[in-house]
């Protein structure tokens, strides 16, 4: 008997151990590939998966690498060259991605607008949805023309509009998505006004963003040049291999080291600090 108590017992622990350990991994994965793959989406690469962005990442690292080695020929700055060199394409995924959104923030007044001109002339609400694929803004007609076509021929408002929400992948349009929903399930009479208020707060605050945008850019922008400047001086001396030789050394590399991280965390910093609040995704 106490035998196999102490087996049912070291079983619990080890399937306590087991869960405690391997249970986090995979969702936790899963986690950041969505997180990347939605990221893609705003930035308008959806034809784009998170792992093909990894690639691109690693074989910009080579690359730079590479030729910093052949130019420079030091050991020391070629990798470090290449880890910056490695950052571009994420860098410039999230730059596309937060310009779409600005941009998109000034168009979703114009859908909201279509929407209501196509409610007061009679259409239902997913006809309505349907002709801003027709007559919307051009940047937003393909999720629109999609939603149509899913409607069309499952016939599930809900399901063509959470597709709709999937592909858009943008927090306004997950408000105008859901306030559309609630206006069909409950239908009345107050549609073209609930309409006409979302036009008028999303185009509030967009103007307010806009403004806010304006006033803080400037900083950011010096900020930038100020964590960059260092690095491109550093260029242009690698392109004297007796100066750069310098960095070749025990001390060199601890310098550039202290350097790099001073650099990455600065930016961060400045990011962080001089970032708008965003609008997230709590209605997906």
């Amino acid at each position: 008997m106490g035998s196999l108590i102490g087996l049912v017992a070291g079983i619990g622990v080890l399937l306590v151990w087991a869960g405690l350990s391997t249970a986090p991994r995979h969702p936790r994965s899963r986690v950041r590939h969505d997180r990347m793959q939605e990221q893609l989406i705003q930035a308008g690469l959806s034809g784009v998966t998170p792992s093909q962005l990894v690639a691109l990442q690693a074989l910009a690292g080579v690359v730079v690498t590479v030729v910093a080695l052949v130019v420079t020929g030091s050991v020391v700055v070629s990798p470090l060259l290449g880890a910056f060199g490695a950052m571009v394409p994420r860098l410039l995924v999230s730059r596309l991605r937060h310009r779409r959104q600005a941009d998109l923030r000034d168009l979703w007044p114009e859908v909201v607008d279509n929407l209501t001109s196509g409610v007061r002339a009679g259409l239902s609400l997913p006809e309505a949805l349907a002709s801003i694929g027709v007559r919307g803004p051009e940047q937003l007609r393909e999720p629109f023309v999609r939603f149509g076509s899913d409607y069309r021929t499952t016939g599930h408002f809900n399901r063509s509009l959470d597709a709709l929400k999937a592909a858009l992948a943008d927090p306004v349009g997950d408000r105008v998505c859901e306030s559309l929903r609630v206006a069909r399930e409950v239908g009345g009479t107050d549609l073209g006004r609930l309409l006409t208020t979302l036009s008028t707060f999303l185009r509030d605050d967009a103007r307010t963003r806009a403004e806010l945008g304006a006033r803080q850019s400037w900083s950011v922008n010096a900020a930038r040049m100020a964590v960059a400047a260092p690095w491109l001086v550093l260029v242009l001396l690698a392109t004297q291999r007796a100066t750069i030789q310098a960095y070749d050394t025990p001390t060199g590399a601890l310098i550039l080291g202290a350097g790099a991280v001073a650099s990455v965390g600065a930016y961060r910093l400045m990011i962080r600090i001089g970032r708008l609040p965003e609008d997230k995704r709590v209605l997906r």
